[in-house]
């Protein structure tokens, strides 16, 4: 058995799906799920506290004090949990329906205390790593939620931690603005993998096509159709941050999203220039692949030519004939007639690749 890792495909359709008649704002998580694990992270210009598993009563007190909160849920698989997590923030059910049922196209929709924000969270290294992140972002708190442990977040955490910088001073807003902004950062070295992996592919074809390239290309091509799915609607969510009606995003956040919603677009251009890449690739091997063929029937084609005179030669000396009449091949009885008729032929095919090569066909 081959030690080599499969790698893992990347479907461009989620197949996650409520049952199908079921009410809406109705809360059922998927039993596949990872369990649900809280962190919390509350701050202001003087203070910082982290505090890993706090319990419902802990957040609720935190509540109270007016710092800016950061509440990090991981794992949808407790619609109980997530249902009492949005019952402390007054969260519409319908947004917590979204939550959980991890199939949602990146989207911007405000509620009553707060707006709700879906996107697409990768690893930073692994198309397949792709998850769902929900965030929430209300007077003085920012609500996180995704799929499964691991993210690419840890930045925020770190400068939240050391306290430099604006971070601390500023409020809800700048928060989420640096979550989103390190999220889709996130994808530029992803980008940058696959855009390595396609100019590795270009020289592999170049030098000798196989089908193994063909089905690498295929892969890249399904795994960047899933990144501008991601990315495409992602531009209408911070454009609809930007002119925020809800007052919960400032003028000064504002500008800082301009920023996030660029790189947004720099990186749409580039799934763009890599799908192109991509086409172009798979035309050029299957040119590359014609194209060799083409060598290969030239130089049968030749080898058949050449041994068509030959093959003509030897079967009329092969024809049975008796020996009684001067009119059937005498030179059958000739001494030197076997090294003759061999070197007609050498000299028959000898003048053929002569013609071929002036012909420059060779």
């Amino acid at each position: 058995m081959s030690g080599k890792k499969k790698r893992k495909s990347v479907s461009i359709v989620s197949r996650k799906r409520a049952p199908v008649g079921a009410s809406p704002g109705t809360l059922i998580a998927d039993p596949s799920g990872q369990p649900s694990v809280l962190n919390m992270i509350a701050y202001d210009g003087e203070t910082f506290e982290e505090t890993a598993g706090p319990t419902l009563d802990e957040v609720e007190a935190e509540i109270g004090r007016k710092r800016t909160l950061w509440l990090d849920v991981t794992g949808v698989g407790d619609a109980e949990f997530i249902a009492r997590i949005g019952a402390l923030f007054r969260i519409d059910n319908l947004a917590l329906e979204d939550v959980i049922n991890v199939n949602q196209r990146p989207k911007t929709e405000p509620y009553d205390g707060c707006v709700y924000i879906v996107t697409h969270m990768y690893d930073g290294e692994n198309a397949a790593s792709k998850e769902q992140f929900s965030l929430f972002l209300g007077n003085g708190f920012v609500l996180t939620f995704q799929e499964r442990p691991g993210d690419c977040l840890e930045p925020v955490r770190k400068r939240l931690r050391a306290g430099s910088g604006r971070m601390r001073k500023s409020g809800a807003d700048y928060l989420a603005y640096a979550l989103l902004d390190t999220l889709f950062d996130a994808y530029f070295p992803m980008t940058e993998k696959l855009g390595d992996e396609l100019e590795r592919l270009e020289d592999l074809i170049v030098a000798a096509p196989d089908p193994a390239q063909l089905a690498e290309l295929h892969r890249v091509r399904r795994e960047l159709v899933a990144i501008k799915r991601s990315l495409w609607p992602s531009r209408e969510v911070l454009a609809a941050l930007m002119h925020d009606d809800g007052g919960y995003v400032g003028q000064d956040t504002g500008r800082f999203l301009r920023d996030t919603h660029d790189h947004v677009m720099q990186l749409v251009d580039i799934v763009e220039t890599y799908r192109d890449f991509v086409t172009g690739l798979v035309e050029f091997y299957s040119s590359s692949v014609a194209n060799r063929m083409n060598e290969v029937m030239k130089v049968l084609t030749i080898i058949s030519t050449i041994f068509i005179p030959l093959g003509f030669l030897a079967g009329i000396w092969g024809m049975n004939f008796t020996h009684n009449s001067p009119w059937n091949m005498p030179e059958l009885e000739w001494a030197y007639g076997y090294p003759a008729a061999l070197a007609l032929m050498a000299a028959i095919a000898l003048g053929l690749l002569a013609l071929f090569r002036w012909k420059r066909w060779l």
